[in-house]
């Protein structure tokens, strides 16, 4: 073995170590589609208050099968892995404690690792308090008040609660008691401590025991505006992916009808002519693949805690703009990194092909096998994540760019995180895996054998392990479209589409929960 291998080799044990490690971290991490789908549970019950009759239509919330029971559902399905993630975090926390045999070496990692558990803890803390304040209020909007009132004193009973959400409590418990009991400055507490929906039922509530009629007449004619529009983003959040997947379901049934009959002349045929010529061997695909990781993993954490350090920073405490920053820096040094592997790796087999590799001709029909990948992606990927929701039960962690996206509300962060997503993630990640990955593996494996795995490494490239089966069903679509449009335009297009679709709904339901 070369000491090129050698070193390829232990770079390789570090990259997988790392790589194990992060999906680990992921493990336990709550993924962002539950969030998801408590701001669209939010949406509809924000809808559930528009008076349709007004303009001739019916309550539009039942066309997306809203209820208090459902909503209830949800939330109570969250607050309970919030408090099994806190039961986690507590006990973690607890092992992490200094023991009599630690060196003097391991004892700031150790305080490190502390500090951090205690942040989650606070964290779930407060996520589990808020669940069960919004608990209460359903509950107290099903008219059941006594079942109101005892989730909010259970809360009250659990130490270490946030005063201010304490102070919440008392006031909610105080408008459902019975007999009730006005606290001094129930107003200003809800509305600093409450928001959406539930800022609503709370006021009109606190409205009605005052018999302050003209602010509880403006209150519903405001929540009035507020419903119309959560239902028309309603319309847009649910209606526009099922008309997309229906016409997905449709294209593909007429995709399987054709290859049935027409085999090797189909859209669906792949034959082995459709092979790249590979100049390179295995050991190239290793360097660029390894380095891909290790630039990820390794270069740029250590670029930035040096940065960090040097201007005694706390990426945590970063602002929603600094973020944004954050983000884009992040995945420009990456790509700077990537491609530079890339490049020096197969610099020496210049030059190459121009329409066997990277193509960009623009001239071909390109946008039509895009945009046909996304509509037939969109019910794959639906059905695999339903099913992978299923089986991690909220659990396996998101991209972190959703979550900042969702509860964003800066407008100049939000700019930076679609140009990211929308544009320069379809760019530089189809250069790396359908660009140069998996036409390089059709040197050693069948050309579906090439796409499967490399879906598969452009899943496991985000590492989150919840994600895993979803975005490898998107890189293989993305990678079928490319090997049969041969121009990489063609599978951007069809990232860029699916990258912005994720995004409007994040934008539409994180505003329109509020």
């Amino acid at each position: 073995m070369t000491i090129k291998r050698l070193i390829l080799s232990a770079l390789t044990f570090v990259a997988i170590v790392l790589i194990g490690t992060s999906l680990a971290q992921s493990w336990n991490e709550p993924q962002v589609q539950s969030r998801l789908e408590l701001c669209q549970a939010n949406l509809i019950l924000h809808a559930a208050e528009w008076n349709g009759s007004e303009s001739g239509g019916g309550n539009p919330s039942a066309l997306f099968g809203g209820s208090t029971e459902a909503a209830i559902e949800q939330y109570q399905e969250l607050r309970d892995s919030a408090q099994k993630n806190l039961s986690k975090a507590k006990n973690r926390l607890q092992q992490a404690q200094p023991t009599p045999g630690i060196t003097p070496e391991e004892l700031p990692q150790r305080e490190l690792q502390q500090q951090e558990l205690r942040r989650s803890v606070e964290q779930l803390t407060q996520l589990q308090t808020e669940l069960d304040l919004r608990l209460g209020i359903l509950q107290a909007h099903q008219n059941k008040p006594a079942a109101a009132v005892k989730t909010w004193q259970d809360m009250l009973d659990r130490p270490g609660q946030p005063t201010t959400l304490v102070k919440t409590a008392e006031t909610l418990i105080g408008l459902w008691s019975n007999p009730a009991q006005l606290l001094p400055n129930a107003e200003v507490q809800l509305k600093g401590q409450l928001d959406g929906w539930f800022r609503y039922q709370a006021l009109s509530q606190l409205y009605q025991l005052q018999e302050r009629q003209q602010a509880l007449v403006a209150l519903q004619a405001t929540e009035q505006t507020v419903a119309q529009q959560a239902a028309g983003k309603l319309a847009i959040v649910s209606t526009i992916p099922l008309l997309g997947g229906l016409a997905g379901v449709v294209l593909l049934l007429v995709l399987l009808v054709q290859f049935a009959i027409q085999r090797d002349t189909a859209l669906l045929a792949i034959h082995s002519d459709t092979k790249w010529s590979v100049p390179w061997d295995g050991e190239t695909i290793w360097q660029v693949v390894l380095g891909f990781f290790l630039v990820g993993q390794i270069l740029l954490p250590l670029v930035f805690s040096v940065v960090f350090q040097s201007l005694r920073l706390n990426p945590a405490a970063l602002g929603e703009r600094g973020q944004g920053y954050y983000v884009l820096a992040s995945y420009a040094l990456l790509s700077m990194g990537g491609l530079g592997v890339l490049y020096t790796s197969i610099a020496p087999f210049f030059p190459l092909p121009k329409l066997e590799w990277f193509n960009l001709n623009w001239r071909s029909r390109w946008w039509l096998w895009g945009l046909g990948g996304y509509l037939v992606a969109l019910p794959l990927v639906i059905l695999v994540s339903w099913v992978n929701q299923q089986l991690w039960q909220g659990q396996g962690g998101s991209n972190p760019i959703l979550q900042i996206a969702l509860e964003g509300k800066d407008p100049v962060a939000l700019a930076i995180f679609c140009f990211t997503a929308s544009i320069a993630a379809p760019l530089y990640e189809e250069v790396m895996f359908r660009g140069f990955l998996l036409p390089s593996l059709t040197r050693y494996l069948p050309v579906w054998g090439a796409i499967v795995l490399s879906g598969f490494v452009f899943a496991v490239a985000h590492l989150n392990v919840s994600e895993i089966l979803p975005l490898a069903v998107l890189g293989i679509v993305m990678g079928f479209v490319y090997t049969r449009s041969r121009s990489l335009l063609a599978s951007m297009l069809l990232h860029s589409l699916w990258n912005s679709g994720t995004l409007l709904s994040l934008f539409l339901l994180g505003r329109g929960s509020n």
